[in-house]
């Protein structure tokens, strides 16, 4: 599962994951260690590679580091990729009821004002959701056509219709497909 960041992703795997009855991992959980730190990039693959050794998995995140790991197992590359104006209303909405309340996110991390209002994408996740739409897209597009990924079966979600297809398509009711409408 792969898509900026608020589009939906880690959501709708864990739904995934809850319906194939497989176990959900979580990349950011993996790589964000306690303070912001960051897990080593060999420790990190192979953390990947043990998590998906088993039969069944949904692995959400966008982690070129691990993507030759993910993708080599993979059957399937679920890309999220709702429109911009929607995944900047969820991401700024999540970002700031995240710092109001204090929420945690991975190993006791949690988002700061200062992170929050910073135009440095590699400091704020509002920033990054913004200069990376267009990035993801190009990246997802071009994987869909290389060759190296021809075993992979994409399917692109780009609005909440299309989610239900997709939930639908493995025999459940769509009643609980993430929200993708922009609301005001």
């Amino acid at each position: 599962m792969v898509g900026n960041s608020g589009s939906g992703k880690s959501r709708l795997a864990g739904t995934l994951a809850a319906r194939l009855g497989v176990p959900h991992v979580e990349l950011d959980a993996l790589f964000h260690l306690p303070e912001w730190g960051e897990l080593p990039a060999d420790e990190f693959r192979r953390q990947v590679a043990d998590l998906t050794a088993a039969d069944g998995w949904v692995v959400d995140g966008n982690y070129l580091t691990a993507r030759d790991v993910v993708w080599g197992r993979a059957d399937t590359v679920v890309w999220v990729d709702p429109p911009r104006a929607l995944v900047m209303f969820r991401v700024v909405s999540r970002s700031v009821a995240r710092v109001v309340f204090r929420r945690d996110l991975w190993n006791g991390n949690r988002e700061r004002w200062s992170s929050l209002l910073s135009t440095d994408p590699a400091k704020s996740i509002v920033a990054w959701s913004w200069t990376q739409h267009r990035a993801y897209r190009d990246r997802y597009s071009a994987a869909m056509s290389d060759p190296a990924w021809a075993h992979l079966t994409f399917v692109r979600l780009r609005s909440a219709s299309d989610t239900a297809g997709l939930l639908s398509s493995l025999g459940h009711r769509g009643d609980d497909v993430p929200d993708q409408r922009l609301r005001r």
